[in-house]
């Protein structure tokens, strides 16, 4: 039987927070061991492993998943020549430290979708330009 896009071989599924069997099986032989295990991994971690420490630290600070808000002054959009001075400033951010790197391209991505707004809307009014141009010609 061949399943359609999106579509699933079984449309009931799992009901949403189930757990699955081995999940329950591990948390059940680790109940009660939760302290002894934390310790040791602590133990394993001021001895020098490695996994072990970065196990350690991404309880403590654990990894980011989403970025942070970013509070940058930029100045307004009103035309495609306004995101020169955009770019300069997300750009100087970046350079000065501001924001990382990353949060700069992220931005930076946000504002050329916008660019790419202006190029279309600009690309069509020059078509129906050329097109007008060309109906009214005898």
């Amino acid at each position: 039987m061949t399943f359609h896009p999106g579509q699933s071989g079984n449309p009931k599924g799992r009901r949403v927070g189930s757990r699955h069997r081995a999940t329950i099986a591990a948390e059940t032989l680790l109940t009660g061991e939760a302290k002894a295990l934390t310790r040791k991994a602590i133990e394993l971690a001021m001895g020098g492993d490695t996994t072990a420490l970065r196990l350690c630290l991404e309880r403590i600070i654990p990894p980011q998943k989403a970025g942070r808000t970013v509070k940058l002054s930029l100045p307004k959009v009103q035309c495609p020549a306004d995101l020169v001075a955009v770019f300069g400033s997300i750009t100087e951010a970046v350079a000065t430290g501001v924001i990382t790197p990353e949060e700069g391209q992220h931005l930076t991505s946000i504002f050329e979708q916008q660019r790419r707004v202006y190029e279309l809307i600009e690309f069509e009014q020059r078509i129906a330009r050329l097109e007008a141009k060309h109906d009214a010609r005898p």
